[in-house]
């Protein structure tokens, strides 16, 4: 009798989950609560310049390596664009915002969108001002300038100067501009060098650096020397000096290490590039954002001023590239290859490795 209790007294106990279970019984789990996906959010300003794509590709590349998906968004220098797509983003419940500002201080809204939204937020490259992000990655854009003007100094230790600087929508530019005249204004003391142009390009125009060069050229202004703040804006300044039979007479630097640029360098048209080595800076961002995407706490050693709050401040070092590092340096590196950068050089006139 007590041998036909036993089945239903152990179906009992399987029922309310008991834990006497005899040997070759199996008892059905209840199913744990998906994991949910973590997805990293990229706002970018611009594709305009080549450097943007190695930016995209490299996070994105990264972010996949350590088993996270990101959402990549690109607005064309359209503010309000930028601020809806990354409510698109918020609204796919992404876990962390990375912005690449169209415009430095509009982006604000974007990121207080995402605070709202309780997401942290990573700026880019550019500086969102005023907006207290939960950290900065990006390169030294303070020494870029400065790197420019030393180089182009040395060749060039008097004269006219003309600076073609970046939009002021774009921090970066504040921060070049600074390290530019950091070198510049003991040679302008000394009455040295005189700046008979200094001007900020709407979204860094090729364009509109050649037109604003033709202009000076054309009311007869003697140039000894141009400070272009990046790659695009020393092309257009080129193109204009090039017209008037003043290159290689006229010096000009960049930055960004563009293909164009690098080619330029080797073959005498162009002095110097900054590189900034991208694919470092874009890893490290998308480090930095999985670990927060994670929870984890993620501490750098430095904070810079957005006007209105210090906020953590992780910075890369640039290079300065010549026709004489451009092997060590941005070739070395896997950047360029060395048959496009020198494409229109004859091959037995290559450096050796």
């Amino acid at each position: 009798m007590r041998l036909k209790l036993i089945k239903p007294i152990l179906l009992v106990l399987v029922l309310l989950g008991g834990a006497l279970v005899p040997p070759g019984c199996a008892v059905r789990q209840t199913a744990s609560k998906p994991e949910k996906k973590l997805v990293i959010g990229l706002s970018m300003a611009t594709l305009k310049e080549e450097r943007w794509y190695i930016d995209r590709d490299d996070f994105i590349s990264e972010a996949k390596r350590l088993g996270v998906r990101t959402i990549c968004d690109v607005c064309y220098e359209n503010s309000d664009t930028q601020y809806s797509q990354v409510r698109d983003m918020l609204a796919q419940g992404i876990s962390v915002l990375v912005i690449i500002p169209n415009d430095a201080y509009k982006a604000a809204d974007c990121v207080s969108l995402a605070k709202a939204a309780g997401v942290k937020v990573i700026s880019y490259d550019r500086l969102v001002m005023n907006a207290n992000v939960d950290l900065y990655v990006t390169f030294d854009s303070v020494k870029v300038g400065g790197l420019q003007a030393k180089a182009i100094t040395q060749v060039k230790p008097r004269g006219n100067y003309v600076i073609v600087a970046g939009p002021t929508t774009d921090y970066n530019t504040v921060m070049l501009s600074r390290g530019i005249r950091e070198v510049l204004n003991p040679y302008i003391s000394r009455k040295e060098i005189k700046v008979v142009g200094d001007f900020s390009e709407t979204d860094w125009m090729a364009d509109h650096a050649a037109q604003d060069i033709r202009k000076l050229l054309q009311d007869s202004t003697k140039i000894d020397a141009v400070i272009a703040e990046n790659d695009g804006l020393a092309s257009g300044a080129i193109t204009a000096l090039a017209e008037n039979h003043l290159i290689p007479a006229v010096p000009v630097v960049g930055m960004d290490a563009d293909l164009s640029a690098c080619q330029r360098i080797v073959e005498g048209q162009q002095l110097m590039t900054v590189y900034k080595p991208i694919k470092e800076l874009a890893v490290r961002a998308a480090d930095f954002a999985v670990d927060m995407a994670k929870g984890k706490s993620v501490k750098v050693p430095d904070r810079i001023s957005d006007n209105k709050y210090d906020v953590p401040y992780s910075c890369i070092e640039p290079i300065a590239v010549t026709k004489d590092n451009m092997m060590s340096t941005v070739i070395k590196d896997g950047f360029h290859k060395t048959e496009e950068v020198y494409l229109n050089i004859s091959k037995s006139s290559w450096p050796q490795p």
